[in-house]
């Protein structure tokens, strides 16, 4: 308010002066009056220094807001993706989302701050000239009136021109993001498979179609902007004429024709403004229209209005007859069952793509299953808060993701204001990581680069274990968590979990050395239960679980014996 206020009265004494020309014209050189000349150049003073104090305080009011506004909008944008389901990420790429938060929030940015000032002072501005300049002569207030009324045609039809424009820009620059941020990402896969070349193809093509269509937007622009400015020029040419013949005539003075003359070279900026203007909000309407469809989009997995609280979460896990398939896809997994109690360990064997993941996927919530229900310690997950559901869960990801920080801020993550560094040593001891982090000249504060950039697959992999034990939870899900690791190091993270006691455990592995010991096995295939039981029992059925055994270690001993 303040900021409109200031804007008002800085282009509200702006129009004092050519009403000052007109004395000094009329007045001062006209009538000879000479007293009067002095008061007149300090009123032009006091206007330059007023117009400079206020636009000062206009433009820093309006920067301020905008800049504040801009930071809440994409804050919420931020906050709005990260409660959004995994099945939006599953839709849409890093780069695109990547562009809403940055580009796009940048242009809206840019509207609010200096588009819509120079909108509200180019309005209030006209607005002003025009009533001054109808006070002096109505009939010669037609030429601007008319001329405005040209231009805010022009307008409208270069916005509508450029609003196509501009969303085939927004889509183009999300696929250049989208590329750039893969490649960026995926350097070292594209180097060892010597794709350089044709990553740069790639990224030059969607360049130059991005470039294609801002040399588009270009020649949008220059082909109506010439007609703002030549009828800026046209409305001076009339006033002047117009001006003249009523000077002659007798129907003006010469002090009213230059303080029109002053007005009319007023209102040409406007005039040509409208036209940048309009390109600028054009380009903010486009960017409104793809962050309005994020905003658009609803999370289905939400907490409920009631949740139920448990007193303390004990472990027991049971899936009764769930099923789960995403959209326009095949069902995923089929009528799984089974009851894990609290303390007790199970282990997930299958192909890739047996839906072993999507079993985690489902517990955690990260997607809701289609059919059946999934209980924690007797409750629906579904009535559970989301918080307790999953601050009740340490989860070894399959796919290590590490954050570009130090190694004690990525294992005390899972918690973060409660995990003290006794403890991140003690995980870290128990995952085997110790021993190469205290070798690093920072150790714990050994700052990791991007995705862990720098450690082997399986250092990362401990790392990430680590972090899994210093949550401490009742839940333990290890997702095929151990790939990477020698078979010696493998033994030493088995028997830290055999000291687990009051620990729920689900191991997803394809090694048999790491769901051996569990007290249940299941073993899917094509998303269904094939074989379930404990390691035993599992290899004297001759089934899957016994075919993966003998890829591993041979035809064990039973069986030898049994063919002797």
């Amino acid at each position: 308010m303040a900021a409109v206020l200031a804007l008002l009265i800085s282009v509200s004494i702006d129009m004092i002066s050519p009403q000052i020309t007109r004395h000094i014209v009329d007045d001062v050189i006209l009538g000879r009056n000479f007293s009067k000349l002095d008061i007149m150049l300090i009123g032009i003073l006091l206007i330059g220094v007023g117009r400079f104090s206020l636009q000062y305080i206009k433009e820093y009011i309006f920067d301020y807001v905008s800049v504040n506004i801009t930071c809440l909008l994409r804050r919420d944008l931020f906050v709005h993706v990260t409660h959004l389901d995994t099945i939006y990420f599953d839709k849409n790429n890093t780069g695109e989302i990547m562009a809403r938060i940055k580009d796009d929030i940048d242009r809206i940015w840019d509207a609010l701050s200096y588009v819509t000032m120079l909108l509200i002072e180019v309005t209030v501005h006209t607005i002003i000239i025009v009533y001054c300049m109808a006070r002096l002569n109505v009939v010669l207030a037609i030429v601007p009136v008319t001329a405005m009324a040209i231009c805010a045609t022009l307008a409208i039809v270069l916005e509508k021109k450029l609003d196509k424009v501009y969303d085939d820009i927004s889509e183009e620059n999300a696929v250049l993001n989208t590329t750039a941020e893969e490649d960026i990402a995926g350097i070292r896969t594209v180097k060892a498979f010597a794709r350089e070349k044709h990553e740069i193809k790639k990224f030059k093509e969607h360049n130059e179609k991005y470039c294609e269509l801002g040399i588009k937007e270009t020649e949008t622009f220059v082909k109506y902007y010439p007609f703002f400015q030549f009828i800026s020029k046209v409305v001076l040419f009339l006033v002047l004429l117009i001006g003249g013949i009523f000077f002659i005539k007798g129907k003006m003075t010469l002090g009213e024709v230059s303080a029109y003359v002053a007005y009319s070279q007023n209102i040409l900026w406007p005039m040509e403004m409208l036209g940048w203007l309009t390109n600028s909000f054009a380009s903010a309407i486009a960017s409104y229209k793809k962050i309005k469809k994020i905003y658009d989009e609803k999370a289905s997995i939400v907490e409920p209005e009631s949740p139920v609280l448990l007193d303390k979460v004990k472990g027991n896990i049971e899936f009764k007859n769930v099923s789960f398939h995403k959209e326009d896809m095949h069902e995923i997994l089929s009528d799984i069952s089974f009851d894990l109690k609290s303390g007790k360990t199970l282990g997930i064997m299958g192909a890739t793509g047996a839906g072993k993941t999507s079993i985690v996927s489902l517990l955690t919530r990260l997607y809701d299953s289609t059919d059946g229900g999934i209980y924690l310690d007797g409750v629906n997950i579904k009535d559970l808060s989301l918080k307790q559901l999953r601050s009740s869960m340490s989860l070894i990801m399959q796919d290590v993701f590490l954050f570009s920080d130090t190694i004690s801020e990525n294992i005390k993550m899972g918690d973060k204001k409660n995990i003290t560094a006794p403890t991140i040593k003690s995980a870290s001891k128990k995952a085997c990581a110790s021993e190469f982090i205290e070798k690093m000249d920072d150790e714990y504060e050994t700052i990791i680069g991007e995705r862990g950039v720098g450690l082997s697959g399986g250092q990362k992999q401990r790392i990430s274990i680590a972090r899994a034990f210093a949550k401490k939870t009742p839940i333990l899900i290890m997702d095929d968590s151990t790939s990477a690791l020698d078979m010696e190091t493998e033994r030493e993270i088995q028997k830290t979990l055999e000291g687990f006691k009051n620990v729920t455990k689900i191991i997803i592995a394809h090694r048999i050395s790491a769901v051996k010991n569990a007290d249940e096995i299941i073993v899917l295939e094509d998303g269904k239960i094939k074989e379930r039981g404990t390691h035993d029992e599992l290899l004297h059925k001759f089934g899957l679980y016994y075919e993966t055994y003998v890829s591993q270690y041979g035809e064990p001993e039973f069986a030898q014996r049994k063919e002797a």
